[in-house]
């Protein structure tokens, strides 16, 4: 008798590829996707502010009002000029604000004031604004100071002497 083998074939490919996939390894499932963040605030730029980076004294300014002719000592009938150097954190933007020049001279260790000038300026970018004092009799001889404020904080201070 003879035997067909092709069904013994057929049963052990069978038996074969069942235990192939029964042998082989699961797929993992892909990470979770991560959640979803909000995104982070805006934050809004910092307002543009105003400074005073110098204030240079003399005895005359140009157009641009900066001083053409420096000095700390004047004579009595002479215009003392300070001229305050301004900037702007952001050079595009218009920063409103007020300088101050508040002159004041010594006097028996007691300070005088001979002087107060405010200006309303609109900062944008570098400036220069000048200030000055002068007496048509003569400013009285002695040590005097400037007092330079900006919206009311004293920025800076300079000293100079008439004689």
């Amino acid at each position: 008798m003879k035997q067909n083998r092709l069904p013994l074939v057929l049963s052990s490919v069978l038996i074969a590829s069942i235990a192939i996939v029964g042998c082989k390894k699961k797929d993992e499932a892909p990470p979770p996707a991560p959640a979803a963040s909000a995104p982070a605030p805006a934050t809004a730029p910092a307002a543009a502010t105003a400074s005073v980076s110098a204030v240079d004294l003399g005895s005359a300014v140009g157009a641009d009002f900066k001083v053409t002719a420096p000095a700390t000592t004047f004579k009595p009938k002479d215009t003392v000029y300070a001229s305050v150097t301004t900037g702007t954190s952001d050079p595009a933007a218009t920063v409103p604000g007020k300088l101050t020049a508040n002159w004041s001279y010594d006097k028996a260790g007691t300070q005088v004031k001979v002087n107060e000038e405010t200006k309303e300026v609109n900062f944008s970018g570098a400036g220069t604004t000048d200030f000055f004092i002068k007496k048509p009799t003569g400013l009285p001889t002695g040590k005097y100071k400037v007092e330079v404020s900006l919206d009311g904080a004293v920025v800076q201070t300079k000293e100079f002497e008439v004689k």
